[in-house]
C-alpha cells in the first residue's frame, strides 16, 4: 500500500462517517472530501471539478426544467391521474408506482423518469396523507430494478457490454477456442435480463409487503386537523370544464385533504350536504371550506376559477400571478366596510379569493363582506405585492404561498409533446444521426422555456443545486481513487481472499467488490474500475467472462445501500427527507436478493464453460477501459 492509497482510504473513511452521521449535509461532505483529495494532492484541481461539467450533471440539471414544465402546465397531475389513480393502502399505492416506473425504465433512462415522478409524488403524498420518505425511495429502487432489465435501461449494463465486445475483439482466438462467441446484439439486449427481470419482479413484492416497517416517517404526512386554519371560498364550473357530467367522486373533489364541499349554487338553487354521486353542471358555483393548500389545488384545476369576476381585472402578467394571504390590521382603512366599498382590487391590484375570520363561516358573497381586524384575506396578484405591502400597516402580516402561480393548462399537450420527443430522442435510434442524451436533456429544457411552458426564472428556481453538486463531487472523489490506484487495491484485495475458492466465489466477490465500490464513486465509476479486473481474474481460472460480466452489470446497476450509489438514489434524498442509514435498511435485503439470484441464475444460463483438452488460454491481461 502506497502513502497516497492509505491517505485516500482515510479521507473516504472520514467521509463516510460524515454522511452516516447525517449531522453533515450530503453536499457539505462530498464538497469538503473532494476539497481534502485536492489538497493531499491525490487528484489534481482541474480533474477534480471536470465533474460539474460532466454530461450527467447537465442532463439532471436540464431534467428538473422539463419536469418544472410539466408541473407548471398541469401535465404532472394529468399524468399522475392516469397512472396512479387513488389507491386505498400503502401497499396499493406502492404497486401502482413501481410496476410502471420499473417496466418504463428497462427502455429509456431512469433517471428522467425519476425527475418526471418526483413532484408527482410530492402532490400524490400530501393528498394521500402519507409521508414522502414511504414513497420516494421506492421510486428510486423500482427505476434501478428496471434498469437492470435490459441494456438500455442504465448507462452501466451499455458501458459493461461496450467493454466486452472490445475485450472480446482484442482475445477473440481465445475465447473463440473456449467455445464462446461474439454475442449478438439480441443477446446483448437481453442477456441482462435473465437475472434482471426476475429480481425486479421479486424485488417490487419485497418492497411492497416490507416497506411499512423498513422505510420510516422521516417527513410526517400533513395533518388535516380541526385547528387548521379554513377558508370559505367559491368556485363557478366554466364552460368547457372537463370535469362537467361527473359526479363529485369522479371529478377527485372528495379526495383533497383538509377540504370540504359544504353546498352547490345551482341557477338561483341552493343544494346542500352534497352526495357524492351529485353531477357537476356547467355554471354550477361550489361552496369549499378548507385549509389554504388544498384551495391552492383546487385552483389549479382545469375549468375551475373562483366565483368573482376581480381577477382577471388585475394588472399583472398571467405568469407572474401568485397566491398571497394578508391579515387585516386595527389600523387599516379596509375596516368596517364592504370589500366592493374599498375598491380593494383597485387600491392593492389584487383580488379576494376568500376570507377566514376565527372558524366562523361567513355566508355573504365576497363583495358583501364587511372586513374586521384580524380577517385573513387570501389574494390573486402580483408578485410584487409582497414586498410593497409587508410593512404597510394596513396589514398585521403579508406571505406568499408557494406554487401558486397559474397553471397554463392550454400548454399541458405541448410540455407532454416535448417530454415525449425527449423519451423519443433517448430511446428510438435516428439513421444518420447520433443523439447525446445531455444534447436531447438540454434540447428539451429549452423548448419548455420557449414555448413558455415555464418562465426562465421559474426554470432556474426548479433546479436542485444540492444533487448536483453531490453528484459532480462524488465524479471527482471516483476519479481520485481511480488516480491513486485505491480502487485497483481494493478489488484486488477482495479477490485474492475469493479466487482460490472458485468460480463461484469469485462471483460472489466481483458482486460486493462492486457493490462496495459503487457506495463511493457511483456504480458507472465502479463498473468501469472493476471491468479489467474481472477480465483477468476470469482468464486466470481459465473459465468463461459471460457471467462474470453479467455479475458485474447486476451488481453496478442495482446500487441500493446508499444515496450516493446511484443518481436517482441522490434524487430522492432530499425530497424523502432520509438519512443515510435509510437505504441500508431497505437496500440491504435487496442487494442480497440480487445477489443469490445471480449466483444461481448467471452460470445456470452462461456456463463457466471449461475448455476443451488442449485448447487451455494462457492467462488473457486485463485491458485498460
Amino acid at each position: 500500500m502506497t502513502v497516497g492509497i492509505a491517505v485516500t482510504l482515510v479521507i473516504l473513511a472520514l467521509l463516510v462517517a460524515a454522511l452516516v452521521s447525517s449531522k453533515v449535509g450530503a453536499d457539505t461532505a462530498m464538497v469538503s472530501a473532494l476539497t481534502l483529495l485536492i489538497a493531499v494532492g491525490a487528484i489534481d484541481a482541474k480533474t477534480a471539478i471536470a465533474g460539474f461539467a460532466d454530461s450527467a450533471v447537465l442532463m439532471i440539471a436540464a431534467l428538473f426544467v422539463v419536469a418544472t414544465g410539466l408541473s407548471e402546465t398541469g401535465a404532472i397531475q394529468m399524468i399522475s391521474e392516469k397512472l396512479l389513480g387513488k389507491p386505498k393502502s400503502l401497499r396499493t399505492a406502492l404497486v401502482r408506482l413501481m410496476v410502471p416506473v420499473a417496466a418504463l425504465s428497462a427502455f429509456m433512462n431512469n433517471t428522467p423518469i425519476v425527475a418526471m415522478y418526483l413532484p408527482v409524488i410530492d402532490d400524490w403524498c400530501r393528498k394521500l396523507r402519507l409521508s414522502p420518505s414511504r414513497l420516494m425511495m421506492p421510486l428510486s429502487f423500482a427505476a434501478i430494478l428496471g434498469g437492470a432489465c435490459t441494456l438500455i435501461g442504465t448507462s452501466t449494463n451499455i458501458a459493461v457490454n461496450g467493454l466486452y465486445v472490445e475485450y472480446f475483439n482484442a482475445h477473440q482466438a481465445d475465447l473463440i477456442a473456449m467455445g464462446l462467441s461474439l454475442p449478438s446484439t439480441t443477446k446483448q439486449f437481453w442477456w441482462v435480463g435473465v437475472v434482471g427481470a426476475p429480481a425486479a419482479v421479486i424485488g417490487i413484492v419485497m418492497i411492497v409487503f416490507s416497506a411499512r416497517w423498513l422505510l420510516p416517517e422521516r417527513r410526517p404526512p400533513e395533518a388535516d386537523t380541526d385547528e387548521a386554519r379554513r377558508f370559505t371560498v367559491e368556485i363557478m364550473v366554466e364552460p368547457g370544464c372537463p370535469l362537467i357530467g361527473r359526479n363529485i367522486e369522479q371529478a377527485g373533489l372528495r379526495q383533497l385533504p383538509g377540504l370540504f364541499l359544504s353546498e352547490i349554487e345551482r341557477d338561483g338553487d341552493l343544494i346542500p350536504a352534497v352526495a357524492p354521486e351529485e353531477v357537476l353542471h356547467e355554471g354550477d358555483r361550489l361552496i369549499f371550506v378548507g385549509v389554504v393548500e388544498s384551495v391552492v389545488d383546487l385552483l389549479k384545476i382545469k375549468g375551475l376559477k373562483p366565483a368573482t369576476d376581480q381577477i382577471e381585472k388585475v394588472e399583472a402578467d398571467r405568469r407572474n400571478r401568485t397566491i398571497v394571504e394578508a391579515v387585516v390590521s386595527h389600523n387599516s382603512p379596509l375596516v368596517r366596510r364592504t370589500v366592493r366599498e374599498s375598491q380593494f382590487r383597485t387600491k392593492y391590484n389584487a383580488a379576494i379569493i376568500a376570507v377566514h375570520r376565527g372558524g366562523v363561516r361567513i355566508q355573504k358573497k365576497i363583495g358583501d363582506i364587511v372586513l374586521l381586524p384580524g380577517d385573513t384575506l387570501l389574494l390573486s396578484t402580483h408578485a410584487g405585492f409582497v414586498p410593497a405591502f409587508r410593512n404597510s400597516d394596513h396589514f398585521y402580516l403579508v406571505s406568499s404561498i408557494d406554487n401558486t402561480r397559474d397553471v397554463r393548462h392550454e400548454r399541458a399537450w405541448l410540455s407532454m409533446g416535448i417530454m415525449g420527443a425527449l423519451v423519443v430522442l433517448l430511446t428510438v435510434p435516428i439513421p444518420g444521426y447520433t443523439v447525446e442524451p445531455v444534447g436531447a436533456g438540454l434540447l428539451a429544457a429549452v423548448a419548455m422555456v420557449l414555448t413558455r411552458c415555464c418562465t426562465g426564472t421559474v426554470a432556474r428556481s426548479s433546479i436542485n443545486w444540492q444533487v448536483l453538486i453531490v453528484i459532480a463531487s462524488a465524479i471527482g472523489v471516483g476519479r481520485a481513487m481511480d488516480q491513486t490506484g485505491t480502487a485497483q487495491w481494493i478489488a484486488h484485495s477482495i479477490f485474492s481472499l475469493v479466487g482460490p475458492l472458485g468460480p463461484h466465489a469469485a462471483l460472489a466477490g466481483l458482486f460486493i467488490s462492486t457493490t462496495v465500490f459503487a457506495q463511493l464513486v457511483t456504480n458507472k465509476a465502479a463498473a468501469v474500475l472493476m471491468f479489467p479486473i474481472t477480465m483477468a481474474v476470469a482468464a486466470d481460472m481459465g473459465v468463461s467472462p459471460e457471467p462474470f460480466v453479467i455479475t458485474l452489470m447486476l451488481a453496478s446497476a442495482c446500487s441500493f445501500l446508499s444515496p450516493v450509489g446511484f443518481v436517482t438514489n441522490l434524487m430522492v434524498y432530499g425530497p424523502g427527507g432520509y438519512r443515510f442509514t435509510d437505504y441500508i435498511r431497505l437496500g440491504l435485503p435487496l442487494t442480497i436478493m440480487v445477489l443469490i439470484l445471480t449466483l444461481l441464475i448467471a452460470p445456470a444460463v452462461f456456463p463457466f464453460s471449461p475448455p476443451a483438452p488442449g485448447a487451455i488460454p494462457a492467462p488473457v491481461p486485463a485491458i485498460s477501459p
